[in-house]
């Protein structure tokens, strides 16, 4: 397995299920930066919560993204391969996947895609809250450039999801960050990174 993809809409907090098995020592950690970090308060204290490469159109890395189906595996590869230099198991995240989830499993039968949902509302709240387009890590103006087609991006992709789960022959929801390192057989991070998903109000379901 060389990739474990993360698909989620803006907002539903699926930067911090990827930062809670980020520290395993199976995964593949050279996509960090110092640039590609971004730190909020909207949980009540300053936490960094962006961090590592994110692919998507108008941000540094996954320009087309929004097509997956129109590359070759192999130029995809390369343009997730692009942040990293390392070894170990790569996370590829991008809110683009949502809708896309046929043609990863196509190409990448091998790797699991994890699948963060939250309603559409409580999406764009948290999502404002944490920054809006003041983010400076992903930078989200050029492809979702205003709050009303930021929201239509978050019901598409929401909807993605909820397809992709129906349409799965197995999948998997996990209750916390312990149990999906088991069910991504990759080792479990630090303790210090410790989620309980019904406690921040997502669901995490892997296929």
């Amino acid at each position: 397995m060389k990739y474990i993809f993360v698909a989620g809409a803006p907002g539903s907090k699926w930067s911090s299920v990827v930062k809670n098995i980020y520290y395993s020592p199976s995964i593949d950690q050279t996509d960090y930066s110092d640039a590609r970090t971004y730190y909020h308060d909207a949980s009540g204290q300053m936490d960094l919560m962006h961090l590592g490469a994110y692919f998507d159109p108008g941000m540094e890395f996954g320009t087309g993204f929004d097509n997956l189906a129109r590359y070759k595996k192999e130029m995809l590869e390369a343009e997730f391969d692009r942040p990293f230099r390392g070894s170990g198991v790569r996370i590829i995240k991008s809110h683009c996947f949502a809708t896309q989830i046929d043609t990863l499993k196509s190409y990448w039968p091998e790797s699991p895609v994890v699948l963060v949902h939250r309603p559409d509302d409580a999406c764009l709240g948290w999502w404002v809250k944490c920054g809006h387009f003041d983010i400076t890590y992903p930078l989200y103006d050029k492809y979702y450039v205003d709050l009303k087609i930021m929201a239509t991006k978050i019901n598409q992709q929401n909807h993605g999801i909820d397809q992709a789960i129906a349409h799965s022959q197995n999948p998997q929801q996990v209750s916390n960050n312990r149990q999906l390192c088991k069910t991504l057989g990759i080792e479990l991070p630090p303790e210090e990174y410790w989620q309980n998903y019904a406690a921040s109000d997502i669901g995490v379901t892997v296929i």
